[in-house]
């Protein structure tokens, strides 16, 4: 018993607990890191998280500064791209309903993945079937056939990008 105990307590998310809690409560007191340190145990505790499926996965550090610079650039693009769309005088544009395969094959990286998809606008992920690695992408302009090539090859890159990141050692 006391040996699975050990396990469930992380330092760093009772740390970060504590944190939290004292910014909830508005002030940096001995009386609130103390209850944090509580409130902290029993989450910890009473309500442990499950293990991360992350076996045997290796970051390429690299390539993650990378795409999080050019995700950083396509955000801001995405965004003035959707702005004009909502301001612009003119009808709603044509919109589009897609299913794209994933490479990927860890479920985590598919997380990520999406994830990092759904953060951008202009489409989202509105069904993940994992068994197939399949999601199904909500595109909000897709004038032409141009467009919806763009938007596909946008996310092969993506999944592209998480490969060499995170399954490509």
């Amino acid at each position: 018993m006391l040996n699975r105990l050990r396990f469930r307590i992380r330092p760093a998310f009772v740390a970060w607990i504590v944190v939290m809690w004292c910014l909830l409560m508005g002030e940096l007191s001995w009386a609130n890191v103390f209850a944090g340190i509580i409130v902290g145990l029993g989450v910890v505790i009473l309500l442990p998280l499950p293990a991360m499926p992350i076996g045997g996965m290796r970051v390429h550090w690299i390539g993650l500064i990378r795409f999080v610079i050019v995700w950083f650039r396509d955000l801001i693009i995405a965004s003035v791209k959707v702005a004009w769309l909502a301001l612009r005088p003119a009808p709603p544009p044509k919109t589009a309903i897609i299913r794209m395969p994933m490479r990927v094959s860890n479920e985590l990286v598919l997380y990520f993945a999406t994830v990092a998809y759904n953060l951008q606008p202009g489409g989202s992920v509105s069904d993940l079937d994992i068994a197939n690695r399949m999601w199904t992408v909500h595109l909000l302009s897709v004038p032409d056939e141009k467009a919806l090539e763009r938007e596909k090859k946008s996310i092969t890159e993506l999944e592209r990008a998480m490969i060499r990141i995170f399954e490509e050692g």
